[in-house]
């Protein structure tokens, strides 16, 4: 007979005050999905990026600074700072837009508007660099246009700013859409009553209700701007120093045999991708404590 227990906070005040109860799996069947679960975390992720540190500091800390204040490694690092801030912020702008409207208004073509947001996430990076050559380069629909006016897209800046926008533009709407529409509609309406106009209702009623789950979406889409590498190494040019972005700076030091250099840039990337894991956690938890606030609130009026 299995134990009845009640779940952990905040799930044990609900318990409480619904009546539910939880049922605890048997023994080994934790100890068999825990241990599963921890394996492959362990060799998969834990591994992997322990070796990156080890083969980062594996010539000294002389090397690993040496590698990372290099004149190429600082123009990489650079340009993914500032495409990456560009592309969230044009994200940003476009997942509130987006979501705002899917959520809270009823259109013809909504579903076909998903079905684009959602169309990056079934598109493959490199397909998706290689429609930009197509569109841009000197062969391609604009690409005599652009000669004739002496503007540069392909194998320049404004491409990686292209391919980085296009791969991350769900992220942010993605993540917002579930907790508009899990909020519903009632505040938004009570504030029009009042005379709230539109701009007052986002920013004193939505906005803070949604403050975490978007701080968590520009977290996801930092995350995947800063290291996407596919569609951005198909339009960049691979120019050191010009176009090369930190992933692909990876790429051409590990080509060129210059091992402890390209971990070092990788570790760096790495210790992003760890911060932005903590505050993605962090995120996660805020958002929970204030879904189920307004749950209980909800509940009790």
């Amino acid at each position: 007979m299995s134990q009845v227990i009640f779940a952990e906070t905040p799930t044990k005040l609900l318990t409480q005050e619904f009546g539910r109860v939880v049922h605890r799996d048997p023994l080994w069947a934790r100890i068999l999905l825990i241990g599963t679960a921890s394996l492959f975390v362990v060799l998969l992720v834990l591994v992997p990026v322990a070796f990156v540190f080890v083969e980062a500091l594996s010539k000294g800390l002389s090397v690993f600074w040496q590698a990372i204040n290099d004149p190429d490694a600082v123009a990489a690092f650079k340009l993914t700072a500032l495409t990456s801030t560009i592309a969230v912020a044009l994200n940003l702008l476009f997942g509130l837009a987006a979501a705002w409207a899917i959520t809270k208004f009823s259109f013809r073509g909504k579903s076909f508007l998903v079905t684009l947001i959602d169309l990056p996430f079934s598109v493959s990076p490199v397909i998706s660099g290689l429609v930009f050559v197509l569109l841009f380069g000197a062969q391609g629909w604009f690409g005599v246009w652009l000669q004739q006016h002496d503007i540069k897209i392909i194998f320049a800046w404004p491409s990686i700013l292209l391919a980085t926008i296009f791969v991350t533009f769900p992220f942010i709407a993605r993540e917002l859409m579930p907790v508009m529409e899990a909020l519903g509609h009632e505040e938004e309406e009570a504030a029009v009553t009042l005379g709230a106009s539109g701009w007052q209702i986002f920013w004193r009623v939505t906005l803070p209700n949604i403050r975490w789950a978007l701080f968590y979406a520009v977290i996801l889409c930092s995350a995947r701007a800063i290291g996407e590498f596919g569609a951005v190494s198909v339009v960049s040019g691979h120019i050191r120093g010009e176009t090369n972005t930190a992933p692909l700076h990876v790429e051409l030091l590990y080509n060129e045999y210059a091992t402890a250099a390209a971990f070092s840039i990788a570790a760096i990337l790495a210790l992003f991708a760890l911060a932005s894991l903590v505050l993605k956690a962090m995120a996660e938890r805020w958002i929970t404590t204030d879904l189920y606030s307004d749950f209980i609130f909800r509940s009790k009026t």
